[in-house]
């Protein structure tokens, strides 16, 4: 069966770019997130877009920090995903990120309760993460599933972007049809737009 035998090459894909993403020193992974992000906000996309879903790291993921400081600067309308339900996240407006953001799914920073949820259609550009990606940007995530459910509720016109260790790069992932692949992935040495 195509499907399983995808499956199980994308979580070894998913399984070593994780492991080689882990095996980074703490200062090397500073150093390549504050390249990823000072790439990311050069970005036109990100540069013209108002309103922008970001996602606040985790563990030893690019450290999004800088960019979400970035574009707070810039007066832009930022978002922070939260888990609803198996699949299903929304986004929430957020101004403050030390003040609005708490532990929530798998220890995950997430926007506490009572912010203003955004709608997927207001987004300009969304900020993907995810685990390994090709150079044809295609993605895979943690499989939760939550932007695959997520990124076509988006206006066709929006932006996706992934930022990635040169690490979690590779060649060619196998892709199923219902992969997304994002439109452009932003490393600590280049930018990757999809063709």
């Amino acid at each position: 069966m195509p499907g399983r035998y995808h499956h199980h090459i994308k979580h070894e894909h998913r399984k070593r770019a994780l492991a080689r993403r882990d095996a980074l020193t703490s200062a090397d992974r500073a150093g390549y997130s504050a390249a990823i992000c000072a790439r990311a906000s050069d970005l036109e996309e990100l540069r013209s877009a108002a309103t922008i879903l970001m996602f606040a790291s985790f563990r030893t993921e690019v450290d999004t920090s800088p960019l979400i400081d970035w574009a707070l600067s810039e007066g832009k309308t930022v978002c922070l995903p939260r888990v609803l339900a198996p699949r299903r996240m929304a986004a929430y407006h957020v101004t403050d990120p030390a003040a609005h953001l708490t532990p929530g799914a798998w220890g995950i920073p997430e926007p506490r309760e009572n912010l203003a949820v955004v709608a997927p259609e207001q987004l300009d550009a969304v900020v993907v993460p995810g685990t390994v990606f090709d150079l044809g940007g295609n993605r895979c995530g943690y499989g939760g599933g939550f932007y695959d459910t997520y990124l076509p509720l988006t206006r066709a016109d929006t932006s996706w972007i992934a930022l990635a260790y040169e690490t979690q790069v590779i060649d060619r992932l196998p892709c199923e049809p219902h992969d997304l692949a994002v439109d452009i992935v932003v490393t600590e040495t280049h930018v990757i737009r999809r063709a």
